[in-house]
């Protein structure tokens, strides 16, 4: 079964390689079956907290690992990585919903919002101020994806717990999904790191076998509008 109700798609990432690791393989099936995939870049890496040259690197290693997946635009908001909760929440709104406003997706992509990094609670929290049902052309669907590494790490049940329902089968994009993620050579740990080629697979074959599939992606359903022509 294909993702055409999906429709034209942005995906919202606190920081370069969150998207590849919650649905790059989403992302490569997409645009594989025909969809414009847009990614809305949050935040971006300043001194002193990051060196310019390493920031430079890692924004490369993310347009080679967009050219691999086909992405097609990236929005780049440039607020300060790692000090999203410094930045008035009025702006992060404003700045996110004028992505919004102008992809004008069907569909959107956000992290989830029991992921331990603040950064990507407030991304969470901007991109659902911007997605607020007040139109007829509000996003068809929200679903939030799981970051290793950040989504696993709060305090669940104390704290909001991933519980997915939602499935999408990246059996045929697994490897398209690991190969981007390669790119970031910069982010990329030896197992048993969880940012490991063997951990970022291992959980697509998890989620895949709780569907009965090769490999899948999970994700938790914010909203979803059915019937609208």
């Amino acid at each position: 079964m294909s993702l055409a109700h999906f429709g034209k798609v942005l995906v919202v990432a606190p920081h370069p390689d969150d998207e590849i690791l919650g649905c790059g393989g989403t992302m490569a099936r997409l645009v594989q079956e025909g969809h414009e995939v847009e990614v809305c870049l949050v935040t971006r890496g300043r001194p002193p907290a990051f060196d310019e040259e390493g920031v430079a690197r890692v924004m490369a290693e993310m347009e080679q690992a967009h050219a691999h997946l086909g992405v097609s635009r990236v929005h780049r908001l440039d607020f300060p990585a790692a000090r999203l909760d410094t930045v008035p929440a009025w702006q992060i709104n404003r700045a996110i919903g004028e992505v919004v406003e102008e992809v004008a997706p069907d569909t959107l992509f956000l992290p989830f919002v029991g992921d331990i990094h603040l950064d990507h609670q407030i991304a969470f929290l901007g991109a659902m101020v911007a997605a607020r049902p007040r139109n007829a052309g509000v996003p068809k669907r929200i679903l939030c994806y799981e970051t290793l590494s950040e989504t696993n790490w709060l305090a669940a049940p104390v704290t909001p717990a991933f519980v997915p329902n939602c499935y999408i089968d990246i059996g045929a994009t697994l490897q398209r999904k690991l190969d981007a993620f390669a790119l970031f050579e910069s982010q990329l740990k030896p197992f048993p790191d969880e940012r490991s080629l063997k951990t970022i697979e291992s959980l697509a074959v998890v989620r895949g076998s709780t569907v009965f599939a090769q490999a899948a992606e999970a994700f938790v359903v914010v909203r979803q509008i059915e019937g609208r022509l």
